[in-house]
């Protein structure tokens, strides 16, 4: 018999064929300025990126798509450089081309939804990236030809070229057939070097995981996802408000916040320039300090200085 994979507190996330049926209802009576959009970095880092041997970066590509490089370890978070996601169009390019990209080292997958694990961008990657992924996605990585796949439960840790690599829980689902339902499970991925510690959090409602992951990590950066939690009687449980997710970041006592999972699709109601709207509006009601949020335009890096 499959294994069904669940939430913490056996929290269900994924909603019924009725409530779909009754947001696709409702959604017919909302208006949205789609041609809003995420801005382009105008001044993209791609030969510091490719060039770079030892320095800590991260730039965002789009939607979860992170390139992070530790240690001269180039990893990709979520890639994702899919033009459309179902029947809608990308609404943003992404900020780096694929053939801009350095040869890629790692790989980290939160869980098998199409908007985080899509195979024609892997297949496309320069490199031999090892993949780390989700207990029960590894039997499918190999279907489709990759060997070099670690598969990894909640609190496992694996080492990687100085890098120690943990799995975390996160509040979600996951489906890419009609027959495959939580089948595999989903997380968030936390890299730790002699000096620093990202916490890459997925896809995710506020859950009580957070406080956990806190209790057992001192983390530096986060990449919290914003987008794709209107409506919120539908969308809670499995993807955080941008209030919300400014109070995940203080039960996390995380140093930097980075916003993610907003702008690219339309998976919810929501707007990318709505998302950030409401984050900047909830960061200023708890009188947070500016420079601990780092907003970023599609393609910029962040680069610590030599």
């Amino acid at each position: 018999m499959m294994k069904r994979y669940e939430n913490l507190d056996n929290v269900i996330s994924n909603k019924s064929f009725k409530d779909m049926r009754q947001w696709q209802k409702e959604r017919r009576t909302k208006v949205k300025d789609l041609s809003l959009n995420i801005e382009q970095c105008p001044h993209k880092k791609v030969n510091e990126i490719n060039g770079n041997r030892n320095r800590t970066s991260y730039t965002w590509i789009g939607h979860s798509t992170f390139l992070i490089q530790i240690n001269g370890v180039n990893i990709l978070t979520d890639p994702v450089w899919a033009k459309r996601m179902g029947f809608q169009k990308r609404l943003t390019e992404p900020g780096i081309s694929l053939s801009d990209l350095p040869e890629i080292d790692l790989v980290v997958i939160s869980h098998g939804h199409y908007d985080h694990l899509d195979f024609p961008t892997l297949k496309k990657l320069k490199g031999n990236p090892r993949y780390f992924v989700p207990v029960g996605l590894k039997a499918l990585f190999i279907r489709k030809g990759y060997q070099k796949v670690t598969e990894m439960n909640w609190w496992e840790s694996a080492e990687f070229r100085g890098i120690t690599i943990h799995f975390v829980p996160a509040q979600h689902w996951t489906r890419r057939t009609l027959t495959d339902m939580n089948s595999s499970h989903w997380g968030g991925w936390i890299f730790q070097s002699s000096e620093e510690t990202f916490y890459f959090v997925g896809d995710t409602g506020y859950f009580g995981g957070f406080k956990q992951i806190a209790d057992r990590f001192t983390i530096d950066t986060v990449f919290m996802p914003i987008g794709a939690y209107e409506p919120e009687w539908f969308m809670a449980a499995a993807h955080i408000s941008p209030e919300d997710s400014v109070k995940a970041f203080l039960k996390l006592k995380a140093k930097f916040f980075v916003p993610m999972h907003y702008g690219a699709y339309r998976l919810a109601d929501d707007t990318g320039p709505e998302a950030l709207e409401r984050l900047y509006r909830e960061w200023e009601k708890q009188q947070l300090p500016d420079e601990q949020l780092n907003v970023l335009l599609l393609g910029e890096t962040v680069m610590e200085v030599e």
